[in-house]
């Protein structure tokens, strides 16, 4: 059989650098902050800070595996690499898992905010539109998806940083609406307390809000298509640090400041109903409709993500065979087909159940799923690490993790304790029961079938 094709290299420093943004601001954060809102009330920015941790240690752990080993770009290559071949397996089909389960969430997301403007046209149809949308982009070539990426990203960059200064001109009272005074703690600690709901909500609702910040492992799947990932990945992530404070934590406690909790929901951008509760009603209406770029830009780098990563699983013979094929123009063709197949399986079934309830349960596995591909960085680190003194000939590590290993152990453990907690919610318990199934089967598949030897080098 003849070697496949290649990835096609397309993508320069300044895609790498965006696909990593627009794949952790979409409908999840312009939306799903307001059902964390509601459900944990103003200590929703601590969640957020709790977040961008999990997130940086998790990153930093993927940024020293890509620098040191950049062969095994696929933080699934690295899973069969440093802990096992069949748990990789698991982890690698319960990321395009995933990602199949969010992409549709993505188009419903954009589906809510048009039914708002055009309620004769229902959710479902707007959803398929969206997904229409999406599918034409990713047939196409490598290069065009960057540069799409690229300016979709800066969009929402934009809207956030638009949004923390208008928030800041509303708490001073700089606006001239019906506010003529600071706010003052009003909302944040007045008006029900900072915990309102109790401190174990927090927890139980921090599998929806970390796949507000999935999205930045694609870095690591990127790397296969990047002219130089020694230098982008370590870039990029660094760049992502600050842009997680200035783009989530800061606009996140801001909304808590001037926000209502109780006033938040799934039926719209809790940002747009901040804007438009002072007045903004006109930029809250362009908010609504700028959103709509950043669902579809989530979208677009998560099919990216998940269509690279079933191709990985194939190349590591953890997949069928036919999913290995590449086209002339460096594309996995029947990856893509099979993973918008699945994906248009759940947007078509926005017509079936409620388009809110469709949402959030998407979410909510979308999040245990991912948590689970971000505890396999984490535990590959670590096992690296711990092989390092052991090589002869050990690679130099470019980008290193600090007060190793307790930091990584910490990203692991939390994290894990995150997923356990969601058996408490009755809610959100339905991730649960599907997640470790997700990871489980293909594990034992893997294991118990006859199956050729893993690629791992």
């Amino acid at each position: 059989m003849s070697e496949p094709r290649n990835l096609h290299k397309g993508l320069k420093n300044r895609h790498i650098s965006l696909i990593a943004m627009g794949g952790i601001i979409g409908s999840s954060y312009f939306l799903g902050t307001g059902y964390v809102l509601n459900q944990i009330g103003p200590a929703t920015c601590l969640a957020y800070i709790l977040g961008g941790i999990i997130m940086f240690l998790t990153m930093a752990c993927l940024a020293e595996l890509s620098t040191a080993d950049p062969l095994h770009g696929s933080f699934i290559s690295y899973s069969a690499k440093y802990i096992s071949p069949a748990w990789a397996c698991g982890v690698g089909w319960s990321y395009w898992v995933n990602w199949v389960v969010y992409i549709p969430s993505e188009c419903i997301a954009g589906g809510i905010i048009m039914h708002n403007y055009m309620p004769e046209i229902p959710i479902y149809l707007w959803s398929i539109l969206f997904g229409i949308v999406i599918t034409l982009i990713n047939l196409s070539h490598v290069t065009l998806f960057g540069e799409l990426e690229f300016w979709l990203s800066l969009i929402k960059i934009f809207l956030l940083m638009s949004f923390s200064v208008l928030a800041i001109a509303i708490f001073f009272g700089l606006i001239p609406i019906d506010h003529s005074k600071s706010i003052g703690t009003e909302y944040l600690i007045q008006d029900g307390g900072f915990f309102p709901n109790g401190y174990l909500i927090l927890f139980m609702n921090m599998v929806i809000l970390l796949s507000n910040y999935q999205g930045s492992e694609i870095i690591g799947l990127a790397a296969a298509e990047s002219h130089d990932p020694l230098k982008s990945i370590p870039a990029a992530l660094k760049t992502i640090t600050y842009r997680i404070v200035g783009l989530y934590l800061i606009p996140t406690f801001l909304l808590a400041v001037i926000f209502p909790w109780q006033s938040a929901n799934l039926t719209g951008s809790v940002f747009a109903f901040a804007l438009a509760k002072y007045g903004l009603t006109s930029y809250a209406h362009f908010f609504n409709f700028m959103i709509i770029a950043g669902a579809l830009s989530c979208a677009n780098s998560g099919l990216y993500a998940a269509i690279r990563s079933l191709h990985g699983l194939a190349l590591h013979k953890m997949g069928p065979k036919f999913l290995r094929h590449v086209t002339s123009n460096g594309v996995p063709l029947y990856c893509v087909l099979l993973t918008i197949g699945c994906i248009w399986i759940l947007l078509i079934s926005s017509y079936v159940f409620p388009s809110p309830t469709l949402y959030a349960n998407l979410l909510a596995l979308s999040g245990f799923t991912g948590s689970i591909c971000w505890i396999s960085i984490c535990w590959a680190q670590l096992r690296f690490r711990n092989r390092l003194p052991h090589m002869e000939n050990p690679p130099k590590l470019i980008y290193k993790i600090r007060w190793f290993p307790y930091l990584t152990i910490f990203a692991i453990w939390i994290q894990i304790a995150c997923l356990c907690v969601v058996l408490i919610s009755p809610s959100l318990r339905l991730a649960f029961y599907l997640g470790v199934p997700v990871t489980i089967i293909p594990i034992l598949l893997y294991k118990f079938t006859k199956h050729d030897k893993a690629i791992i080098d």
